[in-house]
C-alpha cells in the first residue's frame, strides 16, 4: 500500500512546518571564499557503507558509512520489508539538524545499535527537505501520538506503512525515567515478535483516526472578514509582550503571521496589532537569534528573550523574514527594518548563491562537532582584537567575562540597557556607529577563518521560490540593483534547470535531480514569480506564474476543491 493511499488526508498548513525545529527535547566563505560542502568519500577507505552511497542528498550522504544498513524511500526498501515480513524504522531529518547529528553520533554509528536495527528491522533515512511529503505525513503522525513533533524524527512503521510507534530524539542509553534507543528498539523488535497482532490491531486503528481526523468535511464555508478576525485573535492571544514574539520557549520568528497583522493593521489602523508588530522585530533583530557579526536569522530561539538561538541557519527562514521586515519598513518608514532587509539579503548572497543563480538549503549549526560554535566570542578575544575599542563594543553587545552561552562564551546581542549606551557614551550618533561597524568587521573577517558550519548545498524549487520573493521585495525598498539581478538568476535558474517537460523538479544537487513533483514548489514558486513580475514588469514571468498556478489546480486537486501533497500516484 503506498503512503499517500494510507495518509493522504494528512495536508497541514505548510506555514505550522515552517515553524517547526530541531526536536526541543533535548555557502561561500564570509570573505568570498567559494562555499564548499564536506565531500562524501565514495572509496573503499571506510568500514561501512550502506544503500545512501548513490543519493544526491547532502544529508543522506553523511549517513551514508554508518554501520546502520541504511536504505532510501524507495521501492527497494519497502518490497524488502514486504518480503522479509520485517517493521521499518523510519529516520527523517535535515542536514543543518543538530539534534540530527547527536543522534548520528550516539546511536547510528554505534555498532550495537546497528547490529539490532540490520537484524530486526529494514531501516530508511528521509531528508525532510527532499520528501516534504512524507515528512508531513508521518510529523502528523507522530503529533498524534506523543503530542509533540521534532527532528530527528523516529518513527517505526508495519511493512504496509502503518506506524505504530513515534518520537523524536532518544538519546543512546536509559536516563531521566525514558528508555533510551537501545532499549527501545530491543523491546519493539520483541514486542513485533511477540505482540504482533496487538501492533497491527493499534496500526490499523490508528490509521483509521487519522483518516477521519483528516477527511474534508466537504461542507461548504463562506468567506467573510470573521475568518480575518478569528485569525487575528488567535495570533494575538499568544502574543507574549515582554519580549515580543508569540507563545513560549522555544521561540520561532513566525514571519508569515507577522506579515498578515500587518496588513490587517493596515486595514483597521488598531494600535495594538503595530505595537506587537514592532515589538517583535526589534526584538529579534536585536537578539541572538539574529546574527549581529554577519547578518542573517538562525533557526529559532531556546528561551524567551530571543537570545540562544539553535544556530542553523534556513534558506527559507531568512527569505521570508526579508519580506516581513522589508513590508515593515513600508509600513512604518523606520530605517532600522531596511538595514534588516539589506543585512540579511547580503548573508543569503554571500553565504548561500549557487553561482549559477540558484540558493543552497542551509548551514549547519555546528561546526567541529560544537553547536554555535563558529558564531560565539570569548570575551578575551574580543580584547585582543579590538584593544582599546573592546570596552565600547561589549558593553553596547553584551560581552563579559561569564558569557551567556556555554564555556564562558558569547552570543552577542543589544537590550535595552544597549539602547541607552550611544548617548551615554557621549559621542554623536556617526561616530558611535562608526566605531561599531568598524569593530564588526574586524570581528567578520577574523570569523572567516574559522572552521565553517557544514553548507547543505542542495537547490531546493520551492524555497527558491521564496528567495525570489525575499529579494524582489527587497529591491522595492533599497533599490539596489544586486538583488534585482539576483532575484532575475534565481529565477532564470529555475526555468532553466529545474522546469524539464513542463513540471517543476523538487531538489537540484551537483547537477543531479530528484524525482517526483511537489505542491510547495509550485505554490511557492508561483508567489516568488508574482513579485518578480511586480518588481520588474516583465510578462514573461507573470505568464509563468499563471501557467503553474493552472498545473498545480490540475496535478494536486480534487474535484471537490482539496489540495494534496503530492499526486497520490507518486
Amino acid at each position: 500500500m503506498r503512503v499517500h493511499e494510507i495518509l493522504i488526508r494528512m495536508v497541514l498548513l505548510f506555514t505550522f512546518f515552517l515553524t517547526a525545529g530541531c526536536s526541543s527535547e533535548k555557502a561561500r566563505g564570509e570573505s568570498g571564499m567559494k562555499n564548499v560542502t564536506k565531500k562524501i568519500e565514495k572509496k573503499e577507505n571506510h568500514k561501512y557503507t550502506n544503500h545512501l552511497i548513490d543519493e544526491s542528498s547532502p544529508y543522506l550522504l553523511q549517513h551514508a558509512h554508518n554501520p546502520v544498513d541504511w536504505y532510501p524511500w524507495g521501492k527497494k526498501a519497502l518490497e524488502k520489508a514486504e518480503k522479509e515480513d520485517k517493521p521499518i524504522f523510519l529516520s527523517i531529518g535535515y542536514s543543518a539538524c543538530h539534534w540530527c547529528h547527536v543522534m548520528e553520533r550516539e546511536s547510528f554509528e554505534n555498532e550495537g545499535v546497528a547490529g539490532i536495527l540490520n537484524e530486526s528491522f529494514v531501516s530508511i533515512k528521509v531528508d525532510r527537505e527532499q520528501r516534504p511529503d512524507l515528512d508531513q505525513i508521518y510529523m502528523a503522525a507522530t503529533t498524534a501520538m506523543t503530542g509533540s513533533g521534532g527532528w530527528p524524527m523516529s518513527v517505526f512503521l508495519t511493512p504496509d506503512l502503518k506506524p505504530f510507534f513515534a518520537g523524536t530524539y532518544f538519546p543512546l542509553h536509559d536516563g531521566y525515567g525514558r528508555p533510551g534507543f537501545l532499549t527501545l528498539i530491543r523491546k519493539i523488535a520483541e514486542a513485533y515478535k511477540n505482540e504482533r497482532r496487538n501492533i497491527e490491531r493499534y496500526s490499523n486503528d490508528f490509521v483509521s483516526r487519522m483518516r477521519v481526523a483528516y477527511a474534508a468535511t466537504g461542507e461548504k464555508a463562506q468567506l467573510d472578514k470573521q475568518i480575518i478576525e478569528k485569525a487575528v485573535q488567535g495570533i494575538m492571544g499568544n502574543y507574549e509582550p515582554v519580549h515580543g514574539g508569540f507563545g513560549r520557549a522555544p521561540k520561532f520568528p513566525h514571519p508569515t503571521d507577522l506579515s498578515f497583522l500587518m496588513k490587517e493593521y493596515y486595514a483597521g489602523k488598531n494600535k495594538n496589532i503595530l505595537e506587537a508588530v514592532e515589538h517583535t522585530l526589534k526584538r529579534m533583530a536585536k537578539g541572538g537569534i539574529y546574527d549581529q557579526i554577519g547578518g542573517g536569522f538562525h533557526r529559532y530561539s531556546v528561551d524567551t528573550r530571543w537570545l540562544v538561538p539553535h544556530f542553523e541557519k534556513m534558506l527559507y527562514d531568512n527569505a521570508l523574514l526579508a519580506v516581513t521586515y522589508s513590508e515593515a519598513f513600508q509600513l512604518t518608514g523606520d530605517e532600522f527594518y531596511k538595514k534588516i532587509v539589506r543585512e540579511t539579503l547580503d548573508f543569503m548572497l554571500r553565504e548561500m548563491h549557487h553561482e549559477n543563480g540558484g540558493f543552497y538549503s542551509a548551514l549547519d549549526a555546528d561546526s567541529k562537532g560544537k553547536e554555535g560554535r563558529f558564531y560565539v566570542w570569548k570575551k578575551s578575544e574580543i580584547d585582543l582584537l579590538l584593544g582599546g575599542r573592546s570596552d565600547l563594543f561589549c558593553k553596547y553587545y553584551n560581552i563579559t567575562e561569564r558569557g551567556n552561552f556555554e564555556n564562558e562564551t558569547n552570543i552577542p546581542n543589544i537590550d535595552s540597557s544597549s539602547e541607552k549606551f550611544p548617548t551615554r557614551s557621549e559621542m554623536d550618533a556617526k561616530q558611535f556607529d562608526q566605531i561599531i561597524d568598524d569593530a564588526r568587521k574586524i570581528l567578520f573577517d577574523t570569523r572567516s577563518k574559522r572552521v565553517r558550519p557544514f553548507t547543505d548545498d542542495k537547490i531546493l524549487t520551492s524555497w527558491n521560490g521564496l528567495a525570489i520573493s525575499g529579494l524582489a521585495r527587497g529591491y522595492q525598498v533599497t533599490r539596489d540593483e544586486k538583488y534585482r539581478t539576483a532575484a532575475l538568476g534565481t529565477a532564470r535558474f529555475i526555468k532553466d534547470s529545474l522546469y524539464r517537460n513542463e513540471k517543476l523538479i523538487h531538489s537540484y544537487h551537483e547537477g543531479r535531480v530528484s524525482d517526483g513533483i511537489f505542491l510547495e514548489d509550485y505554490a511557492y514558486l508561483t508567489a516568488g514569480l508574482i513579485d518578480l513580475y511586480e518588481t520588474v514588469h516583465d510578462y514573461e514571468w507573470i505568464e509563468l506564474a499563471s501557467k503553474l498556478a493552472g498545473d498545480a489546480i490540475e496535478y494536486f486537486s480534487d474535484e471537490a476543491g482539496n489540495f494534496y501533497l503530492a499526486p497520490a500516484a507518486q
